[in-house]
């Protein structure tokens, strides 16, 4: 697949702060790519300078479609490209539907230059496609919220864009609902061979809806790849965490080994890593934990829920030794257990990942 979309060093200063720092990021045609980070990382902001709304201080966005007066658009600060030519479409998280507008004047707005006979066809398609047939005269407030997000789609994919923008697209819809059009949109996309950027907040989400994942901290971001393999090797802590891939176990050490290991204290016993730093933390995901009722407990139930996996367990450590102590480790088990109960959880054999630098050990999920 060829690139339609390539960002290099993209930079965004607004009221004298930077928003966006050093960002690279090449979307294939077809691709769908999903941003994700904490509040105010920079995500919508980098959607909103795809499109055009917000000047870049320095960095290229370079696009490619066959809309373009030369197939090519090479965009900086100094040959900017006004957002409606650069022939992207738009979700936004609210719909921005017209109120006065019904369905069909919705989607038609994209399309009105157009010939009023060429309009009346793509409508149709459209209509068709996202099975909006016998709503072409209703208006967005007679709609449900699922209707008006396919009203939306509808209107951003009626001007056959290359790429299509989607800010939190899903947000306003009910959970059942929400898994559906998730698994529409994509098979919708790839139908029409559209690419696409998402932001979102629910690792879910994008886990479901894209091919591949932006993690975004402070303006840059952190690890672009499949979700498989960000989830399997997070290039850092905070890509870890973020994804809330698992809890964080303290390690202090303890030793150095013969065969050039280093020996690590823990809350659950030692670990031997190929690594000597300080403040170094284990990355326990709940599929390699496990409880053995033949061995001295170690940690006690501080919490109980259930959900679709089981019982969902918040565990603290019983040591009373500061650096290693840790609260709130995940574990997820079809045994129920009382809360208080003391418990020996145990690490089974897997390839381990400790991370340098963990900033707050007490968000373990």
């Amino acid at each position: 697949m060829s690139d339609i979309l390539n960002i290099t060093q993209l930079d965004v200063e607004l009221q004298n702060k930077q928003i966006l720092s050093q960002v690279n990021l090449s979307l294939a045609s077809g691709e769908i790519i999903g941003l994700v980070g904490p509040s105010g990382c920079g995500k919508t902001t980098l959607l909103n300078t795809i499109a055009g709304f917000i000047k870049q201080t320095s960095g290229d966005i370079t696009l490619k479609n066959n809309q373009l007066p030369e197939g090519v658009a090479r965009i900086n600060n100094k040959n900017l490209l006004a957002p409606e030519k650069r022939h992207l479409g738009m979700i936004f998280q609210d719909y921005a539907l017209f109120p006065h507008l019904n369905v069909r004047e919705n989607i038609a707005f994209g399309i009105s230059k157009l010939s009023k006979q060429q309009q009346a066809c793509e409508i149709t398609k459209i209509i068709d496609l996202l099975k909006l047939n016998g709503l072409e005269q209703q208006f967005p407030h007679q709609l449900s919220g699922g209707q008006q997000q396919r009203v939306a789609i509808a209107r951003a994919l009626a001007p056959k864009p290359s790429i299509l923008l989607l800010d939190e697209p899903f947000s306003n819809i009910d959970a059942r609902l929400r898994n559906a059009l998730i698994i529409e949109m994509r098979r919708l996309l790839k139908q029409l061979n559209i690419a696409a950027i998402f932001v979102t907040h629910n690792k879910d989400e994008v886990f479901t809806f894209a091919d591949k994942i932006a993690v975004m901290s402070a303006g840059s971001i952190l690890q672009l790849d499949t979700p498989a393999k960000v989830c399997n090797h997070p290039s850092n802590w905070q890509v870890a965490d973020f994804l809330q891939l698992g809890s964080w176990l303290p390690l202090s050490i303890k030793q150095q080994t013969d065969n050039g290991q280093t020996l690590f204290d823990s809350a659950l016993g030692s670990i031997a890593l190929p690594e000597n730093k300080e403040h170094l933390q284990l990355l326990l995901k709940p599929q390699h934990l496990s409880i053995n009722q033949d061995k001295a407990a170690n940690v006690k139930v501080e919490h109980i829920s259930i959900t679709e996996q089981g019982y969902h367990y918040l565990l603290s450590s019983l040591t009373q030794n500061q650096d290693i102590r840790c609260s709130h480790i995940s574990l997820y088990s079809d045994t129920l257990y009382e809360l208080d109960q003391k418990l020996h959880l145990q690490i089974s054999p897997h390839k381990l990942q400790a991370f340098a630098g963990v900033e707050n050990t007490n968000t373990n999920r």
